[in-house]
C-alpha cells in the first residue's frame, strides 16, 4: 500500500513539473526568449540555415545528462537550461503536458497559418533583386518573358517535390516526415557511404548564396546612392565603404528581432516603390518602345539573364523549415502555388513595363532611370531597405559557418568561438568583423549589379532550386514515382545544368574582365 501511495505521489509530482515547466517556457517565450510568429515571417524570408534553431539567438533547450555514468542521478524533466546552440531535445511530455500554451505545441515552434507561410515566399521571391529583371528582358526580349514564367513553374515544382522527400510510407502504410531539412534529405541521398557529404554540399552552397547575397546589397547600395548624388565627389567605391561603415554592427548581432521589425517594414515600403515605378511607367505609355521587344537573344549576355531571373526566385533553402512549422502542412502546395503565380504575374510585368519604357537605356538597377526628381527619394528608400536586410543573410552565414567550423563537435575543424558563459571570443568577432571586409572588397572591385545576380543565381541558385531537388526526388522516391513525375526531374535536372553551366561561364567571363579593369584604373 505504501508502494502504491508512493508511486501515485511520484506521479502527481512529475505531472506538476511538466505543466510548471511547459507554462515556464512559455512565459519565457512571451516575453522575447524565442521569436514570436509575426517576427518569424521575415527571419525565414531571408535567413533560414536549413534548420529553424541555427536561426534565433536564445533558444530553451533541455540540459542533456550522461545517463550512461554510474551513479549519476536520473535527469529531472523540469530542469530547465537556456542556451544558444539548440543541443538538448525538447522533453517527450512538453508538448503534451503545455496547458495553456498552445505556442509549445509542436516541440516548442510557434506555428505560423497559411497566409503567413505565402508572406515568407513572396518576401523571399519579390525582393529587391526583381529590380534587375527588366535588364535580363533587355538581352532576352520575349524569350527572357517566357523565361520568367518557366522559372515560376519549375520553382514551384521542385520546392513541392523537395518537401517530398521529407516523408516516408511507414510500417502501417501512413506517411510520416522523417526528415527535417535540406541538409538532412541530402545526406539521405549519400549514405551509406558518404553519410554527411550531401550536407556539406549544401551547406557550402548555401554559403556562398548568402554571402553573394551580401555583397550585391553593398554594391546596389553604392550604385543607388553614386547615381542619385551624381554632383556629390564621392565615387560609387566610396559610397560603399560608408554603406559598409554602417554595417559593420552586424558582427555584434546576437539575434535578428530588432531587425526583423525594421526589415519587415522595409520590405513594404519595397513594395510601394514597385508600385510607383510601374505608375510612372504607365504614365509614359504612349511612348512605349513594343518593336524594341524582339524574339532573338542576345547569345553571350542572354546566359547572364538566366542567372538573374533564377536568382529572384531563389527560396527552397528554407521551404523544409517553413513547411515544418505551418499549422496545417496540407495547405503548402495551395500556398506554394498561389505565392508563384503571383509572382510570376507581379514580375513579368514590372519587368515588361519597364523595358517598354526605357528600351535600349534600361540600366542594371531599373531605379537608375527614373528622373532625378524622384531618384533620390526612390533610391534612399531602396538603399534603407538593403541596409536592413543585410543583418539578415549575413546572420544566417555565420550561423551556418560557426556551427560547421567552430561548433561541430569532434567533426569540428577549429576550436569552439564561444567561451564557457556562451559569449563570443575576440577573434571570432575578428573573424565576422572579417565576413564584413570580404563583402564590401567584392563590392568594391565587382561593382556590377547584373554579373553577380547572374553568378550567383547561375552557381548556387540553378543548383538548389533545380538540379539537387530533382536528383533528390529521383534518388529518394523513384520506386514511387509516376512516368510524368520521372520525366519532369529528368528534364528539369538537364535543361537547369545546361542554364547552370552556360549561365556561369558567361558571367564568370564578365566578372573577370571587370576585375581586370577595375584593377588597371
Amino acid at each position: 500500500m505504501a508502494t502504491l501511495l508512493r508511486s501515485k505521489l511520484s506521479n502527481v509530482a512529475t505531472s506538476v513539473s511538466n505543466k510548471s515547466q511547459a507554462k515556464m517556457s512559455g512565459m519565457f517565450a512571451r516575453m522575447g526568449f524565442q521569436a514570436a510568429t509575426d517576427e518569424e515571417a521575415v527571419g525565414f524570408a531571408h535567413c533560414d540555415d536549413l534548420d529553424m534553431e541555427h536561426r534565433q539567438g536564445l533558444q530553451m533547450d533541455i540540459l542533456k545528462s550522461d545517463s550512461g555514468e554510474e551513479g549519476a542521478e536520473p535527469p529531472l524533466e523540469g530542469d530547465i537550461h537556456y542556451q544558444r546552440d539548440g543541443t538538448g531535445p525538447p522533453p517527450p511530455s512538453a508538448a503534451k503536458e503545455a496547458d495553456g500554451c498552445p505556442e509549445l505545441s509542436g516541440q516548442g515552434k510557434p506555428k505560423i497559418t497559411a497566409w503567413e507561410a505565402g508572406w515568407n515566399v513572396t518576401n523571399a521571391i519579390q525582393g529587391m533583386f526583381v529590380l534587375g529583371l527588366p535588364y535580363a528582358i533587355l538581352h532576352g526580349g520575349y524569350l527572357g518573358l517566357f523565361l520568367i514564367i518557366f522559372a515560376a513553374v519549375v520553382c514551384c515544382y521542385t520546392g513541392k517535390i523537395l518537401i517530398a522527400c521529407l516523408y516516408e510510407e511507414n510500417e502501417d502504410g501512413e506517411i510520416v516526415r522523417v526528415r527535417d531539412s535540406y541538409v538532412d534529405i541530402a545526406n539521405a541521398c549519400c549514405a551509406p557511404r558518404f553519410p554527411t557529404l550531401g550536407g556539406r554540399i549544401v551547406n557550402v552552397a548555401q554559403i556562398i548564396e548568402l554571402v553573394m547575397t551580401c555583397i550585391l546589397y553593398v554594391v546596389v547600395s553604392g550604385n543607388l546612392m553614386y547615381n542619385s548624388f551624381p554632383n556629390l565627389p564621392v565615387s560609387q567605391k566610396s559610397w560603399s565603404i560608408i554603406a559598409t561603415a554602417v554595417l559593420l554592427p552586424c558582427a555584434f548581432l546576437k539575434n535578428l528581432k530588432a531587425v526583423s521589425k525594421f526589415s519587415l517594414l522595409c520590405t513594404l515600403a519595397h513594395f510601394v516603390i514597385n508600385i510607383l515605378v510601374i505608375a510612372y511607367c504607365l504614365s509614359r505609355a504612349r511612348d512605349w518602345a513594343w518593336d524594341k521587344v524582339k524574339f532573338y537573344i542576345d547569345v553571350k549576355k542572354f546566359p547572364i539573364s538566366i542567372g538573374i531571373i533564377v536568382f529572384s526566385y531563389t527560396s527552397q533553402i528554407f521551404l523544409p523549415s517553413l513547411e515544418g512549422n505551418m499549422q496545417n502542412p496540407k495547405e503548402f502546395h495551395c500556398m506554394m502555388n498561389w505565392t508563384h503565380i503571383a509572382a510570376c504575374i507581379l514580375k513579368g510585368l514590372f519587368a515588361l513595363v519597364a523595358y517598354l519604357t526605357w528600351a535600349d537605356e534600361t540600366k542594371e538597377v531599373i531605379t537608375d532611370n527614373l528622373p532625378s526628381t524622384i531618384r533620390a527619394v526612390v533610391n534612399i528608400f531602396l538603399v534603407a531597405k538593403a541596409l536592413l536586410s543585410y543583418p539578415l543573410p549575413f546572420f544566417a552565414a555565420v550561423e551556418v559557418l560557426e556551427r560547421s567550423l567552430f561548433q561541430d563537435g569532434n567533426r569540428a575543424f577549429f576550436p569552439n568561438c564561444y567561451g564557457g558563459d556562451g559569449r563570443l571570443k575576440s577573434w571570432g568577432l575578428t573573424l565576422r568583423c572579417a565576413l564584413v571586409v570580404f563583402t564590401l572588397l567584392m563590392a568594391i572591385y565587382v561593382p556590377h549589379f547584373a554579373l553577380l545576380m547572374g553568378l550567383t543565381g547561375s552557381l548556387t541558385g540553378a543548383g538548389l532550386c533545380f538540379l539537387l531537388p530533382s536528383l533528390f526526388h529521383l534518388k529518394l522516391l523513384w520506386r514511387k514515382l509516376l512516368w510524368h513525375h520521372v520525366f519532369f526531374d529528368v528534364a528539369i535536372f538537364v535543361i537547369g545544368g545546361i542554364c547552370s553551366v552556360s549561365g556561369f561561364i558567361h558571367s564568370l567571363e564578365g566578372l573577370i574582365e571587370a576585375f581586370r579593369t577595375n584593377a588597371e584604373d
